[in-house]
């Protein structure tokens, strides 16, 4: 039987200090608005990573660069609490050499995952690029500033700049905040770059060298990817994604990604394994990117 950590059908875990990728479980779930199953995301993902294959025709391996799969983030208590063990996770991750991947969980934990990563480069700027189909700028959502609605505004008060890919809903209040933050926030919104498709975005000039991925599943379309809390029609491709994905790390450093908000459907196979595939795809693709990645 496998083991409970990423691709363990195929691979041993590695020691930490021999893998270039940490995987960050969080089963975090505690402000979800509409359909919920989040928490059960990351086991759900671990699972089905059994049955991938270990070979990318795009990529190689990715997996002989170590994977190693952490315990989960511990998620009982209080939101600031939970964030800070994410924060804590994250930044002895980066520190260590290592990518922190997180799999959440609700799109919260990003706050904590990120935060940890700048800990980690306190000279540098860090960059988030985001993929999803909701702007996440709310100041505050049913009552919490927490709320997987309000995490890129949490970052964006922290002085981060930010990247939006495929949002296609977003409120009144949510465009008034880009419009606040010109300079810090821009935005590639699903009616202009899936109408045709396109696959190749620049960065602003002056956006930061090392990068923070987060990709909440929902910035798939929501016919190929209902298995999440709050699905949207008009997203984003399969391989419209991952050429976004390879874009954006031709042209920056990736220092640490995540992927959240899938929430599994029981019996419906099919969506654990894309989440689980799309995770092994964003590790080769970010592998390739830092020239890392070794082709069979």
């Amino acid at each position: 039987m496998a083991e409970r950590i990423f691709l363990g059908s195929e691979i041993r875990q590695p020691a930490p200090d021999d893998a270039l990728f940490h995987v960050i479980p969080v089963p975090y779930e505690k402000t979800v608005s509409y359909g919920g199953g989040t928490a059960e995301g990351p086991a759900a993902i671990i699972e089905a990573s059994n049955q991938l294959e270990t070979y990318d025709q795009l990529h190689g391996e990715p997996c002989r660069l170590g994977i190693y799969t952490q315990e989960a983030v511990d998620c009982r208590g209080e939101a600031g609490d939970i964030l800070q063990r994410i924060r804590e996770r994250t930044r002895a991750t980066a520190e260590s050499g290592s990518l922190p991947f997180v799999l959440g969980g609700e799109h919260t934990v990003s706050y904590g995952a990120v935060m940890g990563v700048v800990d980690a480069f306190p000279d540098e700027r860090i960059g988030v690029v985001q993929f999803d189909a909701h702007a996440d700028l709310r100041e505050n959502y049913e009552g919490s500033i927490w709320s997987h609605a309000c995490v890129m505004k949490r970052l964006v008060d922290e002085g981060l700049p930010l990247c939006q890919i495929g949002v296609r809903a977003l409120s009144l209040d949510e465009q008034a905040v880009r419009h606040e933050f010109p300079a810090q926030i821009t935005a590639h919104d699903a009616r202009i770059i899936c109408r045709p498709p396109q696959h190749d975005l620049r960065l602003p000039e002056n956006f930061p060298q090392k990068i923070y991925v987060t990709v909440d599943i929902d910035g798939l379309d929501g016919a190929l990817m209902p298995a999440t809390g709050t699905p949207v029609p008009g997203g984003l491709g399969w391989w419209q994604l991952l050429d976004l994905l390879s874009s954006i790390a031709r042209q920056r450093q990736i220092v640490g990604l995540d992927l959240v908000e899938f929430a599994p459907i029981r019996g419906l196979h099919v969506y654990d394994f894309t989440a689980a595939d799309l995770t092994y795809k964003m590790m080769g693709i970010t592998a390739h990117a830092l020239g890392k990645d070794r082709k069979s």
